[in-house]
C-alpha cells in the first residue's frame, strides 16, 4: 500500500501553486479591506498576471509529470493500491487537474481581470444604489461563465457546471425537489408567524450603540469560540467575508452599524464559524485537498451552526446576555433575558439576506437560485435583473426593495463571477442542524458547559469530526460519517417548529 510519503513531489509541487492563490487571496482581501480606490485598475492586471501564472503552473508539464504517474490523466484512474488518504489526494487532485484543462489560460486571465474590475464597480454601484452603473458589468461577469461552461460542459442542466465548482456532485435535478419540499414547510409557517397575535418586541435593537464596543464585544465572543488571534484577525468590509491564506493567517471581517446592535456581532460569529474551520484544516498538508475545506455547503454549515444554532440559543445568552447588559446598559436597560432571546429570534421578512432571520434566509435564497437559473437556463438579459428581483421578493416575502442597494445590489457575489454559489448557503443550514444535532447526542452536557460561556469542547468536536478530514471524503460520506445518515431536512424544519413555536404560540 503506498502512502502519502509517496506523493510528496506531488504534494510540494501542489504547495507551490498554492502560495501563488495565498498571495491572488491576499490581493481580493487587501483589495476589499485597505486598497486605495485609485488602485483599481493596477490591481486587476496583478490579479490577471497571478491567476495566470497558478493555471499555468496548475495543467503544465510539470503538473503532468507528477500526476501521470500515479493516475491516468485521460479517466482518471488511480494506478496502484493506496491507503485512504492519499488515495482521496490522487482523486481530487485529478478532479481540479481535469477542469483546469479544460480552461484556456487567456480565459482565465480574462476572467480574473474582469472579476476585480467587475468587483470594484459593484462597491460604488451599491454605494449610490445604480444598478445601470454596474450593469455592463454584470453583463460581461454573465457573459464570461457562459463561456466557461463551454470549455467545461455539462450532462443536464448548464447550471450544474457553476454549482459543482461550490458543491461538488450537486445538481439542479437534487436541488428543485429540496427547495420545493423547504418551501412547502416554511412558507404556511412564515404566514401563521406574521399573522400570530404574539409578535417580540425588539425595537430596544434600534438604539444607539457605539460601534467601538460593539466589536470589542464581538472580539470576546470570537474568542470564546476559539477563534485564534495569533493566527487571524478581524476587519471592517462592506460585506463581510472570510479568507484563509494558511491555517496561520485567517481573515475575517465584519461591518458595524450604530443602530443595529446584532449586525455587527452575528456576521461576527458567522465569519467566526467559516475561520475555525481554516484553522482546524492540517497546516502540513494546506495547498492539497486534504488541507482544504469539503465545499461550500459544509464550510457554510460551520458559519450558521455558530450564528444561528449557538449564537440564537438560549444557553448562550444565558451566559453572555448578562455581559451584553453590562457593556450597553442605557440601551439594555429593563430588557429581561426572555425578552432579549425573543427579540434575537425575531422572524420579520426584511429586504437583506444577511440580515435575514433563520425562517425567512432560504427564502433569499430561492430568489437568488431561481434568478440564477434563468440566467443561465434561459438567457435572460441582464436588463430585467431589478424588476425580477422585485417581483421575487414580493411573491416569496411579501416585501419589495425600494432600491437597487436593498435589492439586486445588496451581494457582491454576481460581481465576482460567483454564480452558483449562493444553492450553498441553504445547503449549510440543513447541515448545520442535523451536525449539532449529532453534537449533541454524544455530549449530552454540551448545553450547560455552552450556559456556562465555554463553547470549546464544541469547536473541538467540529474539529476532529469535520475540519481536520479536509476532501477526504466526499460531502454525501461526509454527512453519513459524522450523523450516520444522508442529508435529512426533516431536522432543519423540526429545529425551526421547536424554536418559533413557542415563542411566537403557533403550531
Amino acid at each position: 500500500m503506498k502512502t502519502l510519503q509517496d506523493l510528496k513531489p506531488l504534494i510540494e509541487y501542489l504547495q507551490e501553486i498554492q502560495h501563488l492563490s495565498s498571495a491572488i487571496s491576499i490581493f481580493h482581501w487587501d483589495q476589499e479591506t485597505y486598497m486605495p480606490p485609485g488602485a483599481g485598475q493596477a490591481r486587476a492586471q496583478q490579479l490577471s498576471s497571478l491567476g495566470g501564472l497558478a493555471h499555468d503552473k496548475s495543467v503544465g508539464p510539470e503538473m503532468q509529470r507528477l500526476l501521470s504517474q500515479w493516475v491516468d490523466l485521460k479517466s482518471g484512474e488511480i494506478k496502484g493500491e493506496w491507503d485512504e488518504a492519499p488515495q482521496a489526494l490522487l482523486r481530487e487532485v485529478w478532479r481540479d487537474y481535469d477542469k483546469a484543462t479544460k480552461l484556456p489560460s487567456e480565459y482565465v486571465r480574462r476572467f480574473a481581470k474582469a472579476s476585480s474590475i467587475s468587483e470594484q464597480v459593484w462597491v460604488e454601484a451599491r454605494k449610490k444604489s445604480d444598478f445601470p452603473l454596474f450593469m455592463p458589468h454584470l453583463k460581461t461577469m454573465v457573459d464570461l461563465k457562459k463561456e466557461e461552461i463551454g470549455y467545461i460542459g455539462y450532462k443536464d442542466s448548464p447550471y450544474d457546471a457553476l454549482l459543482d465548482a461550490y458543491e461538488p456532485g450537486m445538481t439542479v435535478a437534487q436541488l428543485v425537489p429540496l427547495f420545493a419540499a423547504l418551501k412547502q414547510e416554511l412558507v404556511p409557517l412564515l404566514e401563521k408567524i406574521v399573522h400570530s397575535p404574539v409578535q417580540p418586541k425588539d425595537d430596544f435593537l434600534r438604539h444607539s450603540y457605539v460601534p467601538e464596543k460593539q466589536l470589542a464585544f464581538g472580539h470576546q465572543v470570537l474568542e470564546a469560540m476559539g477563534f485564534n488571534f495569533n493566527t487571524g484577525r478581524q476587519d471592517l468590509s462592506a460585506h463581510p467575508f472570510t479568507t484563509s491564506f494558511h491555517p496561520t493567517d485567517v481573515r475575517i471581517t465584519t461591518r458595524v452599524d450604530e443602530h443595529d446592535l446584532l449586525s455587527s456581532l452575528f456576521s461576527s460569529i458567522h465569519e467566526g464559524g467559516h475561520a475555525l474551520y481554516d484553522q482546524g484544516l492540517q497546516a502540513d498538508l494546506y495547498g492539497t485537498p486534504l488541507g482544504e475545506a469539503r465545499s461550500l455547503g459544509v464550510h457554510e454549515s460551520q458559519s450558521r451552526l455558530w450564528e444561528n444554532g449557538i449564537g440564537r440559543s438560549k444557553p448562550f445568552w444565558g451566559h453572555f446576555y448578562p455581559i451584553l447588559q453590562k457593556t450597553f446598559p442605557e440601551g439594555l436597560r429593563g430588557v429581561d433575558p426572555e425578552t432579549f432571546y425573543a427579540a434575537v429570534n425575531t422572524v420579520r421578512p426584511s429586504l437583506i439576506r444577511v440580515e435575514a432571520d433563520e425562517l425567512t434566509y432560504n427564502l433569499h435564497i430561492m430568489v437568488r437560485f431561481e434568478i440564477e437559473r434563468a440566467l443561465i437556463e434561459e438567457n435572460l438579459p441582464v436588463e430585467e435583473l431589478p424588476s425580477l428581483w422585485n417581483e421575487k421578493m414580493g411573491q416569496y416575502l411579501g416585501v419589495v426593495p425600494d432600491s437597487d442597494a436593498h435589492g439586486v445590489l445588496q451581494d457582491i457575489h454576481w460581481s465576482g463571477g460567483a454564480i452558483g454559489y449562493f444553492p450553498t448557503y441553504t445547503l449549510g443550514n440543513l447541515y448545520s442542524v442535523q451536525f449539532l444535532n449529532q453534537a449533541k447526542k454524544e455530549m449530552p452536557g454540551l448545553e450547560g458547559e455552552i450556559a456556562k460561556g465555554n463553547l470549546l469542547p464544541l469547536k473541538k468536536w467540529l474539529n476532529e469530526k469535520i475540519h481536520r478530514w479536509g476532501k477526504q471524503y466526499p460531502t454525501d460520506e461526509l454527512v453519513r460519517r459524522v450523523t450516520g445518515e444522508p442529508l435529512n431536512p426533516t431536522y432543519f424544519i423540526q429545529y425551526l417548529k421547536e424554536k418559533f413555536g413557542p415563542i411566537y404560540r403557533v403550531t
